[in-house]
């Protein structure tokens, strides 16, 4: 692949990226493992798609800033359990010091440094120093003005939403696409009419968060800003990528955005080990694809996207959001192998066989039996959805 220079990346995107967002941490045994940055940055790397002039620091979000999306009291909260001046019996009642979010050190910075991330991404769009931003290290869509949930504390995507429309008066799309329904976002924005959030995920009767039904259509002001498409456990991707075409074709032509703000989890992937969807690299190859036309079609290019979910962090998160760079950069998607330096690299710490090609293998799952009934189920929630849009 040829290598492409600096002023023709800066062009097209930047990247928002600190080692420093590697802090964020729980343990090593959690599943949410910041290492995925690193894998993903490195392939990114060997494949001459990133450098480092390409790459620009994720700074700390202030306590004003993060009061667009959470309350002082949580924020202290938060400051205190990263010193170590809470227990975690003390800290559940605000989501912290749980299984699933367990307190760890500095725990305050490192949440903070992840939605600066994401408010760097947008100030660099919105500046017109780009047309697109990315900032991998955020995505936390599941904390909420006053409680952490779902491996969240701060919830970068709502701060930056209200971010963008305090400073700069901008009616805003947020897609997510991650399998887990992004509910922090959506309620934060529930009566809001100039923040349409859209969701696609695995239905909630199997997974959490348990909401995300598609009736959740917004209240009064903001009744009919919010879209969700929840998925039948085991969808393969041809019904996943027809209710994402689908769907945010008419959306967007309905509620005519400024920007785009998407969220990529990389979780509806067959590997990925808390979900139940059926995915393969080819939604990850389409998605940012559809994003990225809407995005010039409709919002003059201005498109910031974060990271969110995935949890097979060695055989699909580095692929899939390694395409998402790409499309933003209009760099032609790879075939083939990955690349042997990366494999040689990190094989040996790896604890699986990491998959050498950017596509997934034939035959990587046997067939769903149930395939018919399951995408004929998918198509009926999806041609209600559409009815209440045209309908809205």
């Amino acid at each position: 692949m040829a290598k492409h220079t600096q002023n023709e990346q800066i062009k097209h995107a930047v990247f928002v990226y600190s080692e420093d967002q590697l802090g964020y941490k729980f343990s090593e045994t959690h599943p949410f493992n910041q290492k995925r940055l690193v894998l993903t940055i490195d392939l990114l790397k060997e494949m001459n798609a990133l450098s480092d002039h390409n790459i620009v620091p994720a700074r700390i979000a202030t306590d004003e800033e993060l009061l667009l999306a959470h309350d002082q009291r949580y924020i202290d909260i938060v400051k205190k359990a990263s010193r170590g001046e809470i227990s975690p019996e003390s800290g559940e009642s605000y989501g912290i010091g749980t299984e699933d979010t367990p307190i760890f050190e500095n725990m305050h910075e490192a949440s903070a440094r992840l939605v600066g991330g994401t408010l760097t991404a947008v100030d660099y769009v919105m500046e017109g120093k780009a047309q697109h931003a990315l900032n991998l290290g955020g995505g936390l869509h599941h904390g909420f003005r006053g409680k952490a949930s779902g491996f969240c504390i701060y919830n970068d995507s709502s701060v930056a939403i209200n971010y963008l429309k305090k400073k700069y008066g901008s009616r805003v799309l947020y897609i997510d696409t991650d399998a887990h329904h992004g509910d922090g976002v959506q309620w934060c924005f529930y009566e809001d009419p100039d923040v349409c959030t859209v969701s696609i995920h695995e239905t909630g009767r199997y997974l959490f968060p348990g909401t995300g039904n598609i009736n959740e259509r917004g209240s009064g002001q903001g009744y009919g800003t919010s879209f969700n498409f929840p998925i039948d456990a085991f969808t393969e991707d041809e019904s996943f990528l027809e209710i994402y075409r689908t769907s945010m074709k008419e959306i967007i032509e309905f509620f005519k955005p400024d920007v785009i703000l998407t969220q990529n989890g990389a979780d509806a992937h067959y590997l990925d080990p808390l979900t139940h969807l059926y995915g393969t690299m080819n939604i990850y190859r389409e998605i940012p694809k559809i994003a990225h036309e809407l995005a010039h079609e409709y919002c003059e290019g201005r498109w910031i996207a974060v990271g969110g979910g995935g949890y097979d962090i060695w055989r699909v998160v580095p692929r899939a959001w390694s395409f998402l760079w790409m499309e933003m950069n209009n760099i032609p998607l790879p075939e083939g192998k990955l690349p042997e330096a990366w494999l040689s690299k990190w094989q040996p710490e790896s604890p699986v066989r990491l998959i050498d090609t950017w596509h997934d293998p034939d035959n990587m799952y046997e067939a769903i039996p149930r395939k018919e009934e399951i995408t004929d189920k998918n198509q009926q929630m999806l041609n209600k959805a559409l009815y209440m849009i045209r309908n809205a």
